[in-house]
C-alpha cells in the first residue's frame, strides 16, 4: 500500500517508509512510450538538418558500421516499410551520404555503402547523440544507466531471437548483408 505524499513521482510505501517511484495505472507501455519520447526529441535535435532525422541517422549508424546492406534488408533490420525506404535513401544518396551499388555477386541486388562524407558526417553525428542519450539519462546514476541499456539490450536480442518471424529486426550480420534476401522478397 502506498501513500501519495508527494506526488505522483515521490511516493512513500506506508508499510515501510521506503519512498516508491511511479505513476498509479502506469505499465511497461506507458514507461517506454515516455523514455522513447524523450530520446527521439533529444535525438532528433541532435541530428536536425540530416535527412529524415533519426531515421536517417539509424540507417546511417547501420550502413557504417556494418557490410553494406540491401536496402530491402536494412528496411526490415530498421522496420521501415519498403515502400518508404526507396524515399529515404534517395534523399541521403542526395545528401552524398550513402550510395547504391551494384551487389558483386548480383548485379540485380543494391548494396548501401557509406561514403567517405557519410563517415565524416556519422563519426559527428555520433558524438551529438551520445551527448543527446546522456541528457536522456540526466540523473540516472551511470551505474544504473549501464544495468538498464544492457538489461534491454538483451530483452530486444532475446525477442528478436525467439521471434524472428514477429520482430523486424533480424540479426544484422545474417540478413542485412545477405544477398538471397535482396528486392526480390
Amino acid at each position: 500500500m502506498t501513500d501519495n505524499l508527494s506526488g505522483y513521482y515521490g511516493r512513500v510505501d506506508v508499510g515501510t517508509g521506503a519512498p516508491t517511484v511511479g505513476i498509479p495505472g502506469s505499465d511497461l507501455g506507458w514507461t517506454l512510450g515516455v523514455i522513447l519520447r524523450r530520446w527521439h526529441e533529444q535525438v532528433g535535435q541532435a541530428v536536425e538538418g540530416l535527412p529524415h532525422g533519426p531515421r536517417g541517422y539509424q540507417i546511417l549508424s547501420v550502413v557504417g558500421h556494418n557490410s553494406p546492406p540491401t536496402q530491402s534488408g536494412l528496411a526490415k533490420h530498421l522496420n521501415i516499410d519498403r515502400t518508404v525506404m526507396p524515399y529515404i535513401i534517395d534523399a541521403l544518396e542526395r545528401a552524398s551520404l550513402i550510395e547504391r551499388r551494384p551487389d558483386p555477386s548480383d548485379r540485380r541486388v543494391r548494396r548501401i555503402v557509406i561514403t567517405p562524407f557519410g563517415s565524416e558526417t556519422l563519426t559527428r553525428l555520433e558524438e551529438k547523440v551520445r551527448a543527446a542519450e546522456d541528457s536522456v539519462f540526466q540523473g540516472v546514476a551511470p551505474e544504473v544507466r549501464a544495468v538498464f541499456v544492457d538489461q534491454a539490450m538483451r530483452l530486444a536480442v532475446s525477442i528478436h531471437t525467439n521471434q524472428p518471424d514477429v520482430d523486424p529486426c533480424i540479426a544484422v550480420r545474417d540478413v542485412l548483408a545477405d544477398p538471397t534476401l535482396g528486392p526480390q522478397r
